[in-house]
């Protein structure tokens, strides 16, 4: 699926950045090979994301170092419990999205066609020193898809590496094994939104297939050493049932392990779902108790109040670890190494001796 030609693409913009994964093919059309869903275009078409579109024979990004937006978040809100927890996290994505979630929580950005929408300027460079000034620990490409944006992204983080800074993806793992496989040279952390367990709900929801996040999945467990966690967004009557949450719980176990955490979130009504109802927090802490039943050590709930569902607790003997409200940290009972002070299992994750004290501010950056 591609847009028709856009006048405006011209080599005139100062946000156009070479791309090289992408290829001509036989009947005079581009294809780009950054994720599977593999656009065909003509001459000034852009591809669906919006940001990648073919200009001079090539295929180009459209948005290098422009941003919908920059905010220091806790980590804890990417959602990632078990990458220095406590810690802030420089935020920013671009406009566009590669996949067509018909309930984007995020859709002013992701579903953006206005270049309006792309605020702020900045190069990696400056990004990185941002966060570096601004006393984070990572720097998170996130609020639409940082694949689509990979060039940018890959800089941002080689920046950032340079300042000692981390850098976070928060995708939905749609990639092609090529660009995945450099993408994540320079990741530190990611966490992948396994929308559901079902190729029916993928196809007619995202527009997507669910067999390629899945084999991103084991990419990142098998052949990286990039800590991920997951995000599973529960929608009623559509994702809920609990015969699906089982099986996706046994395919996690059996092949990723144990040890990746998995946050269940609330779905609110948004985009083109506005006739779905929310999700109930029963909802998510009975998808809570049947990941921890078959197999699953570290199972979370999000987008509601529930301190239990926010609490990390030893896997073994059931000692609470660390205590949330919502993003906020309130007691650390890790001991250093990261280990339960009470049975010394170790518990899976990044952990610095301390955590830090974030807290849930929420802070805007302008450049």
């Amino acid at each position: 699926m591609t847009e028709t030609k856009d006048p405006t693409l011209t080599r005139d913009s100062p946000f156009l950045h070479a791309t090289r994964f992408w290829h001509r093919l036989d009947d005079d059309r581009v294809q780009c090979d950054v994720c599977p869903r593999e656009c065909k275009l003509h001459e000034g078409q852009r591809g669906l994301c919006f940001v990648r579109a073919r200009l001079d024979d090539a295929i180009v990004l459209t948005t290098y170092g422009r941003s919908s937006g920059f905010c220091v978040d806790p980590i804890e809100k990417k959602p990632l419990n078990h990458f220095y927890p406590g810690t802030s996290v420089l935020s920013f994505g671009t406009a566009g999205c590669n996949l067509a979630c018909k309930f984007c929580q995020n859709w002013d950005i992701s579903k953006s066609r206005e270049m309006d929408t792309l605020a702020s300027k900045a190069a990696p460079q400056t990004i990185a020193q941002a966060a570096k000034d601004a006393g984070c620990t990572s720097v998170a490409y996130t609020y639409n898809d940082p694949v689509i944006f990979h060039e940018y992204a890959i800089d941002t983080a080689q920046a950032c590496r340079e300042l000692g800074i981390k850098s976070v993806a928060v995708s939905a793992g749609y990639h092609k094994p090529e660009a995945r496989r450099e993408f994540y040279q320079y990741m530190d952390a990611a966490n992948i939104d396994l929308k559901a367990f079902t190729e029916d709900f993928y196809w007619k929801l995202t527009g997507s297939h669910l067999a390629d996040v899945l084999d991103t999945l084991q990419y990142l467990k098998h052949e990286t050493k990039v800590w991920f966690e997951i995000t599973n967004l529960i929608i009623p009557g559509h994702n809920d049932d609990p015969k699906e949450i089982e099986a996706m719980s046994r395919w996690i176990v059996d092949n990723l392990g144990c040890d990746v955490p998995v946050h269940f979130s609330a779905f609110h009504p948004d985009y083109k779902m506005l006739d779905v109802p929310a999700t109930l927090p029963e909802t998510l802490a009975l998808a809570r108790r049947i990941a921890m039943e078959h197999g699953i050590h570290y199972a979370y709930t999000g987008n509601v109040h529930d301190s239990d569902g926010d609490c990390t607790r030893c896997h073994q003997c059931g000692e609470k670890l660390i205590e949330r409200d919502w993003y906020e940290i309130l007691n650390w009972h890790l001991a250093p190494g990261g280990v339960c002070p009470k049975c010394a299992t170790p518990v899976a994750g990044v952990f610095d001796d301390e955590p830090g004290n974030w807290g849930r501010k929420r802070m805007q950056v302008r450049f």
